[in-house]
């Protein structure tokens, strides 16, 4: 075998291997995002036009995550928010808009002492999807609803489901207490 042959072997082989490395790190990352993000990774593709952009979207929220002081809550103040939540069910029967609308601005204040941003609701939704992806519809249903009830376009059984809605992120940041 010729020098020649042999280089263009190696580089063959060499060109081959890093192919293979691009696409098992590829695979890797879009693996870490589908599990991270769950169903907000496929909804991100939808809105992003394709799997490349909603990578690079995704990749941007974690980032920005990680610049957040996400903390955890002493038991105390856990107990407080689950009796505040209490309060907020126990006023659904007699004012289920109010009620609604009451639980939105309690999972605000739970989001803001946990150290999440609360000034939009977008922002809301990109910081929340990082750690709380799976959950994220519940919130966008129970937000939807929220938002037709002040204009009294909800039914009682919508604003049921709002309050279902908002427990369920309501639940999960309050039982989410992990060190970051």
């Amino acid at each position: 075998m010729s020098t020649t042959t042999l280089v263009v072997v190696i580089v063959i082989a060499a060109v081959v291997v890093l192919a293979l490395i691009a696409t098992l790190w590829l695979s890797a990352r879009r693996r870490h995002l589908r599990d991270r993000f769950g169903p907000e990774y496929e909804r991100t593709v939808r809105e992003e036009g394709g799997a490349m952009a909603a990578e690079r979207d995704l990749r941007a929220r974690e980032q920005r995550h990680e610049q957040l002081d996400i903390r955890e809550l002493p038991a105390g103040r856990r107990r407080e928010y689950a009796e505040a939540w209490s309060e907020v069910q126990e006023h659904f029967v007699d004012r289920p808009e109010n009620s609604v609308a009451e639980a939105d601005d309690l999972v605000s204040r739970l989001m803001d002492e946990r150290g999440y941003p609360t000034a939009e609701y977008e922002g809301r939704l990109r910081d929340l999807s990082v750690e709380h992806g799976r959950t994220l519809d519940h919130y966008r249903a129970a937000h939807d609803v929220k938002v037709r009830s002040g204009g009294g376009r909800a039914t009682t059984e919508e604003l049921r489901g709002a309050m279902v809605h908002y427990r369920a992120l309501f639940e999960e940041l309050l039982t989410d207490q992990r060190s970051r």
